[in-house]
């Protein structure tokens, strides 16, 4: 496995789309209390980037604002489409935004497939006055079975620089390019406390890039080894979920 940046590495990043309808199933939604404050004041229209299916720009969708979604790989955006969401299939950097702008520009688990820089100067172009920019993750991560069990699956079928440490930095790297784009970070934490049917989990665990790019065979068997150390009782987890909120000076 290479250790370049993910966003070099396009075949993980082409990778969701065999798997878009059980991404959409499993992936965890974003803590509603990471989302409360999340919009400026009188926030009408964000930009989801990278909007997969569509996960994030459905919650805030819901908190009344318009949302456009771009995500590049047309078969994540269709299911995206189908839930009523406008979609634009593009690559971020190549995307043409048309002279449009908006109050808020999300990235939900999706900055690191992007090039930082280039974005972040794209970025700056899209926002309104008290615009800001917003990136967010989800760290999943299990207490029961513990983690260290759940490795050891893990380092039978893939490198170590295919799995970051769970305690790995989500802006290394990121925070000094954002701070000389102009903006003033504000991190926000939540942490959840969550508990997976066994399946569930492993079904998620098979959502992400590292698994998806195994051949069909290690993946079937990385499945098959995950549900027999996790067994019947499933998986107690926290979910340490991280806003990077980026406001203009």
């Amino acid at each position: 496995m290479s250790d370049r940046p993910l966003h070099e590495n396009r075949h993980r990043a082409g990778s969701f789309g065999s798997a878009a309808a059980e991404y959409d199933r499993y992936r965890p939604r974003y803590p509603q209390a990471l989302l409360t404050g999340l919009l400026p004041s009188g926030a009408a229209v964000a930009l989801d980037v990278g909007a997969g299916t569509g996960i994030l720009s459905e919650q805030l969708a819901a908190t009344g604002v318009q949302v456009l979604a771009v995500e590049p790989d047309p078969r994540m955006a269709q299911v995206a489409a189908a839930k009523g969401l406008p979609v634009e299939v593009s690559m971020f950097e190549e995307w043409d935004p048309a002279g449009r702008q908006f109050d808020v520009v999300v990235f939900g688990s999706s900055f690191h497939w992007v090039e930082p820089r280039q974005a972040l100067r794209k970025v700056t172009t899209l926002l309104k006055p008290d615009g800001r920019l917003a990136l967010l993750w989800n760290r999943v991560t299990p207490i029961s079975p513990d983690r260290q069990a759940i490795d050891a699956v893990y380092s039978e079928f893939l490198a170590p620089t295919a799995r970051p440490p769970v305690d790995a930095d989500r802006t290394a790297g990121v925070s000094e390019l954002i701070e000389e784009c102009g903006f003033v970070i504000d991190r926000r934490h939540v942490v959840e406390h969550l508990h997976y049917r066994t399946d569930d989990w492993v079904s998620m665990a098979c959502t992400y890039s590292n698994i998806l790019t195994l051949d069909p065979h290690d993946r079937s068997e990385f499945r098959k080894r995950l549900k027999q150390c996790i067994g019947t009782g499933g998986v107690i987890a926290e979910n340490d979920a991280l806003a990077v909120v980026c406001t203009p000076r």
